[in-house]
């Protein structure tokens, strides 16, 4: 006999509307309108609650009569235009992400946010755990953006940039910034800004934080990944190598290793195209 007894595995419990939005089989919206509609059983019985505690291990889950699995894992990066939002939905009608990836097939929800008046690189995917990995800035993950700010600004304000600035939820991370070029009328300056958090109007309260103002705003990659010639307002499937770089590997399964960050010049200038957008 062992001298301890092993210690009991707690249970993996999740509200029964997380199960429907981890399985990657729709939104906690739609888990509630089916569960409403008596199209969910648990253990045999028609569920009724949303927030019913579910032991992934021990309950029997069925969705119109049929035992519910993970979806296949799909994962798209769109080209969002200005002007939209990566919200469900609008009570005010305004055009979302979700008009544009009608023919995916299935569920997807933004691994992230750009805000109404940002366009860019987004990713979108029904797996959840990616997205996680993806948004939280624990991990690090490099999201790359090209913007005009509305003043010229000095080399030493471009180092403050890299050096981080102070915000009212506090001081940034190192960022890597490139000066891409000044105005023919050296009124306004391109600039390639590379972070690793996710704040809210970050980029912009950066520029804020100079005494400027972002006049546009585009996101251009997310790690390894870049938005490349993709047509504004259109989406494409995540190539295998891409998926890869991002930490899945071919089955749709999440490796563990760390991704790479690519942090880009924190020093000084280098030589690169224009921005995609003039101006």
């Amino acid at each position: 006999m062992r001298g301890k007894a092993q210690a009991k595995q707690k249970p993996r419990l999740k509200t029964l509307e997380r199960v429907f939005s981890k399985a990657g089989i729709g939104s906690r919206t739609d888990a509630r309108s089916w569960i409403g509609s008596g199209k969910v059983r648990v253990n045999g019985r028609v569920a009724q609650n949303p927030d019913q505690w579910i032991d992934l291990d021990r309950d029997r889950i069925t969705f119109e009569g049929k035992p519910l699995c993970d979806a296949e894992k799909v994962y798209i990066l769109l080209y969002k235009p200005k002007g939209y939002l990566t919200s469900y939905g609008d009570p005010e009608g305004r055009p979302t992400v979700y008009d544009l990836t009608k023919e995916a097939g299935t569920w997807l929800s933004p691994a992230g946010r750009l805000d109404l008046d940002t366009s860019g690189l987004l990713l979108m995917t029904n797996d959840t755990s990616f997205a996680e990995r993806i948004t939280n800035p624990a991990h690090e993950i490099a999201k790359t953006y090209q913007l005009k700010a509305a003043t010229l600004l000095t080399d030493d304000q471009l180092q403050q940039l890299r050096q981080g600035v102070e915000l009212s939820d506090g001081r940034t991370r190192l960022a890597g910034v490139t000066r891409l070029r000044d105005s023919a009328s050296a009124k306004y300056t391109f600039l390639e800004l590379t972070i690793t958090e996710g704040r809210n109007r970050q980029v912009r309260r950066m520029i804020e934080a100079l005494g400027s103002k972002v006049l546009k705003l585009v996101r251009v990659a997310i790690g390894p990944i870049r938005i490349g010639d993709l047509p504004i307002g259109k989406w494409r499937h995540l190539t295998a190598d891409e998926r890869a770089a991002l930490g899945v590997d071919a089955r749709g399964d999440r490796r563990q290793k760390t991704i790479t960050r690519p942090i880009g010049n924190t020093s000084g200038r280098r030589r690169i195209p224009k921005p995609s957008y003039s101006g």
